[in-house]
């Protein structure tokens, strides 16, 4: 088992804290490039984990006319890029996206409306230029900048593609060997994405299939391997490292879509193009009438669909950049946040940088209101940018790492032939031949399973288990929580289920086990649930200091819990390096337990160029202590640096004796009398609370402190505080 004293979740904290320094440094946005960019190469992680955040300058230059008969003409000119509604695009625009804190612009453009058929598909000269122009007002900005072939309608997106590929191949190879010519001078600043959504238009599988359409994703990977070709051969010092996005088909994120996307062998610096407007029910069904929770079958949703990406590209070496994503505005700025904050604390601990998608609709008329920023005035709309500053938020707290997942502890599960068996197999699953849902194996829902594990003994793809009410309504469903891929076994805390279905366990009339592909499964059974917590335990509280004025002179935080219980950790903020001014205390007769740093110079302060800190609570004897609170204040006496902790002098009488180990029992006897503010005239100081703790076991004051202190007079030990060993 793993030993969470207080102790280690110190080192953990600090390391980490460390880490944090390069963290921040990484994601600063990028200055415009000065030097030769060859003197300098970056690796396809080190460009993707810098692009972080970005944005899309959608419905400009990627829009398309169509005529009232349906017909699409040819060489519409510059027209286009406001036949949409939106205002051209501005030098101010790309200034306001750049000033809010984005790291990257994806400028989606549509080319086939500018190309002269009849002269090799040679793109209109204006049209070119044109682009040029909003690549340059990004680029020189210092911004990361993904250029790519959008909508392509008729060419990319047609009902035929299965057997469209030598007439849409010329058109490609065409139009990319013209921008790989225009845009060769451009650094890895500049990033290439071969086409957007390439899909059936119009068929039964135009955007979701139980098994990806073969046909069509081989046409795909003929083109992309193509165009990659042309720009890894043209004439640019960056033909071998500019990096270059590969989308599968309609560049989904369903993982058997994703597993369709053919990486070329031996490249670098590709990377997949993933949009992931999800989950579709929450961000943009309009069908759906309730869109003001962001639930936590919603929330168990998107992890899953990010960790699929996870699983089929980055586990594999291939860098994935979700170049589409996006909530739309159904006036549901609570659950939006909620959505956002999942989005963004996955994709960072995962290294998947977002780009949002802005269409310049502020609010829901039954389409897509994608609208961040207002095109006319270059402000930010009011019902969406807390979202923006959500994941800007997240993705520059110093205190989490990019693409450092956390790892899983190893967990002890019960042996599958301890359990009872659920369902008996084996039996055969196959999602691609669903019918509502004849996809998944069901029973009458009749165990009590609260406590439980689901043992599920299995091959082939993944699977989920879900519960539903008597007629199959409520369907919720959640994913394994661990699998051991040697043993072929999944397992699935029902506690997990029980918690998400929100809803009386006696309402629930049938479990089900499904398969996200193909599957065989051997055995269902009910097993004791494994102790699958994390080990660190530290929990953390955002503290904004951006407001302060000289004026302020501390930020006084408050910390609730159980009276009396013992609490310890730091106010940490990031500067030339991670600080910590750590706390440690007791809880108050009220609940309260208040830390006051000082604001400016000086030891145990927060200097002024410090906009943001962080409280942290490293051990609460009351789990469920929390910070509550925190404001500035101008007035009260410079805290100095805390008192020295003496381990083992529980009496505080400057020495460690006898006396000291029976205080403690007389303190875990009876808290009222002797604990902090009790009756007894002997009775603990809360400096005589903390000398106590002298077992480093995590467990507050306990009988081991009183044993730590004769073991040290015995001379057993050495030093206070005593480090217990896991057990």
């Amino acid at each position: 088992m793993f030993d969470t004293s207080k102790g280690i979740k110190r080192v953990v904290s600090i390391s980490a804290a460390a880490l944090c320094m390069l963290t921040s440094i990484r994601i600063a946005p990028m200055t415009a490039p000065e030097a030769d960019a060859a003197d300098d190469i970056m690796t396809a992680w080190e460009i993707t984990e810098n692009m972080q955040f970005g944005w899309n300058l959608g419905n400009s230059l990627d829009a398309h006319v169509t005529l009232p008969s349906g017909e699409r003409p040819e060489n519409v000119g510059l027209e286009s890029e406001t036949s949409w509604g939106n205002p051209k695009t501005t030098q101010a625009l790309i200034d306001a996206v750049k000033a809010k804190g984005f790291s990257t612009i994806r400028v989606p453009v549509t080319w086939f409306q500018h190309v002269d058929k009849a002269n090799g598909f040679k793109i209109d000269a204006e049209w070119l230029a044109r682009v040029k122009e909003v690549v340059d007002m990004c680029y020189n900005s210092g911004l990361y900048v993904i250029l790519n072939m959008h909508h392509e309608e008729g060419w990319a997106n047609r009902s035929d593609l299965a057997t469209a590929y030598d007439e849409i191949q010329p058109y490609f190879t065409s139009v990319w060997t013209q921008i790989a010519e225009t845009f060769a001078d451009y650094d890895q600043h500049l990033i290439f994405e071969v086409m957007n959504e390439p899909r059936a238009v119009g068929t039964p599988h135009e955007w979701w299939a139980a098994t990806a359409p073969q046909a069509e994703c081989d046409v795909i990977n003929k083109i992309n391997a193509e165009v990659v070709d042309i720009i890894r051969n043209s004439d640019s010092d960056y033909a071998e490292t500019r990096l270059i996005m590969l989308p599968s088909y309609c560049a989904s994120s369903e993982a058997h879509f994703m597993a369709a996307n053919v990486i070329p062998e031996g490249d670098d610096y590709i990377a997949a193009s993933v949009h992931a407007y999800s989950p579709y029910n929450f961000t943009m069904n309009a069908e759906i009438e309730d869109h003001s929770v962001f639930t936590k079958a919603y929330k168990n949703e998107l992890i899953t669909i990010l960790t699929n990406v996870k699983e089929v590209f980055l586990d594999k070496n291939v860098p994935v950049v979700i170049g589409e994503f996006g909530s739309s505005n159904y006036d549901n700025i609570q659950a939006r946040l909620d959505w956002a904050t999942t989005y963004a604390e996955t994709a960072k601990a995962y290294g998947i940088p977002l780009v949002l998608w802005d269409n310049n609709v502020e609010k829901n008329n039954g389409g897509e209101a994608h609208g961040y920023i207002n095109r006319d005035d270059n402000t930010w709309y009011e019902a969406s940018v807390p979202v923006v500053d959500k994941i800007l938020e997240i993705f520059n707290d110093p205190t989490t790492n990019w693409g450092e997942e956390p790892p899983k502890p190893e967990i002890d599960h019960a042996d599958i032939s301890t359990g009872e068996v659920i369902i008996k197999g084996p039996f055969d699953l196959d999602k691609s031949k669903a019918d509502t849902y004849e996809d998944s194996k069901g029973i009458e829902y009749a165990w009590d399973l609260d406590g439980k594990d689901l043992a599920v003994k299995y091959t082939g793809d993944k699977l989920a288990v879900a519960v539903s009410d008597a007629d199959w309504n409520g369907w919720t469903e959640i994913n394994a929580y661990d699998i051991d891929e040697e043993k072929g076994i999944a397992y699935f805390s029902m506690d997990e289920l029980l918690e998400m279905w929100g809803d009386d366990a006696a309402n629930i009339g049938h479990l089900s086990v499904k398969t996200l592909g193909v599957s065989t499964v051997e055995t269902v059974v009910a097993i004791e649930a494994a102790a699958h917590e994390d080990t660190d335990k530290t929990k953390k509280y955002r503290i904004n200091l951006s407001d302060r004025t000289a004026d302020d002179k501390f930020v006084e935080i408050t910390f609730e819990g159980a009276a009396g219980s013992a609490i310890e950790g730091c106010i940490g903020y990031m500067g030339a390096e991670w600080v910590n001014i750590e706390y440690k205390g007791t809880i108050g007769e009220d609940g309260k337990y208040i830390v006051k740093v000082a604001l400016g110079d000086g030891e145990n302060a927060i200097p002024a160029n410090i906009k943001e800190a962080q409280a942290q609570i490293w051990w609460c004897d009351d789990e469920n202590g929390e910070m509550t609170g925190y404001k500035l204040v101008a007035d009260g006496e410079t805290p100095g640096p805390a008192p020295e902790v003496k381990y083992g002098d529980a009496n505080c009488d400057g020495d460690i004796s006898l006396s000291d180990a029976i205080l403690i029992m007389q303190y875990i006897g009876n808290p009222d009398a002797y604990g902090v503010g009790g009756t007894e005239a002997s009775a603990m100081t809360e400096q005589g609370l903390a000398n106590s703790d002298c077992c480093d076991n995590g467990d507050g004051v306990t009988n081991k402190d009183a044993l730590a202190v004769q073991s040290y007079l015995l001379k057993l030990v050495t030093t206070l505080p005593m480090v217990s060993s896991a057990e």
